[in-house]
């Protein structure tokens, strides 16, 4: 008889047949969101699970949950899984790295080049017929060629946005919680610089860190009345990592020129004075989205899932 999995969310085709080859698959084409009582009724009777960076997985659901063995997320973050929880069950989980790095990578230049350019802005003027012929000071933005972009968070991620800017001619600085070594920095052109002269010298500054209780609000109130005057913020990563409501108050005050935005706090219930900034481009938390990325992602955690339940040896095991 083959293990029974439950695939929380809508997934490619043939990704679900592939399953189907080695365990017998609870699926959600229909794409129905679980709210924590359905997910865990769902996953009762399972042995294994796919899910998405909504599904919770804590002690009250695996609680419920005696049959369990692998959690395979379809994401690179993993905030949504208390590995801790999984490690005293014994629940492998798993996460997605490395197969979204460059769509997230070129996600994050057009966000750059959208705020920046007030691309978004002129598209709803054009649209709404306000366009009435061109002049010299229409849509005035900022130059991204030769700026300095800061970068906070220098993973994989990170470093594949600095190598775009060569292309712009930029100076890029970065800081994360250490140095990366000689050869990575002159492959990315990036010099390592602390906090602070990040924030006083970005005109740009993009976020590339994971989620956890020691990135929460890691950029609040205080940091952002240390960025340039005017510069840009944009964030891509997981929501939480920026205190909103202090993006919010710096963007009203006119401290930050823009910002673009793909993830939020309390996402999809972001905070709603966003929604009136003409200087804010926001997306759905779609970096990630490329058909060929997400259909990738899918896959490696199906494959995660296989290897978790047949060899117990799952390639990106999260709590070994």
């Amino acid at each position: 008889m083959k293990p029974k999995i439950l695939v929380t969310r809508e997934i490619f085709d043939d990704v679900l047949d592939y399953l189907r080859q080695h365990f017998d698959v609870a699926d959600n084409q229909a794409d129905t969101p679980m709210d924590a009582g359905t997910l865990a009724k769902n996953l009762a009777d399972k042995t294994g699970a796919m899910t998405t960076l909504v599904d919770r997985v804590d002690a009250q659901l695996l609680s419920g949950c005696p049959k369990l063995k692998a959690v395979c997320n379809i994401a690179v973050g993993f905030n949504n899984i208390d590995l801790g929880a999984c490690s005293k069950a014994g629940v492998m989980a798993t996460n997605t790295p490395g197969v979204l790095d460059d769509s997230t990578a070129d996600f994050t230049w057009a966000l750059i080049l959208s705020t920046a350019r007030r691309v978004v802005e002129s598209d709803a003027h054009v649209r709404a017929r306000q366009w009435k012929g061109w002049y010299l000071k229409q849509f005035l933005g900022a130059d991204v060629h030769h700026a300095t972009l800061g970068i906070l968070g220098f993973g994989r991620i990170g470093r594949r946005v600095a190598r775009r800017a060569m292309g712009f001619d930029m100076t890029v600085l970065y800081h994360d919680t250490q140095p990366a070594d000689a050869a990575t920095e002159r492959s990315c052109n990036a010099a390592y610089v602390s906090m602070d002269e990040l924030l006083a010298r970005a005109d740009i500054l993009t976020i590339h860190v994971p989620y956890a209780p020691s990135t929460h609000h890691v950029v609040g109130a205080p940091e952002l009345a240390k960025m340039k005057p005017g510069a840009i913020l944009i964030h891509a990563s997981r929501g939480g990592v920026v205190d909103d409501a202090a993006l919010v108050a710096a963007l009203k005050s006119g401290r930050l020129a823009g910002a673009g935005l793909d993830v939020y706090e309390n996402e999809p219930a972001l905070n709603p004075e966003f929604l009136a900034m003409k200087n804010v481009v926001l997306t759905p938390h779609i970096a990630s989205s490329s058909e060929a990325t997400r259909h990738a992602m899918a896959m490696l955690a199906a494959q995660n899932l296989v290897a978790a339940l047949t060899t117990g040896r799952p390639p990106n095991l999260l709590n070994p």
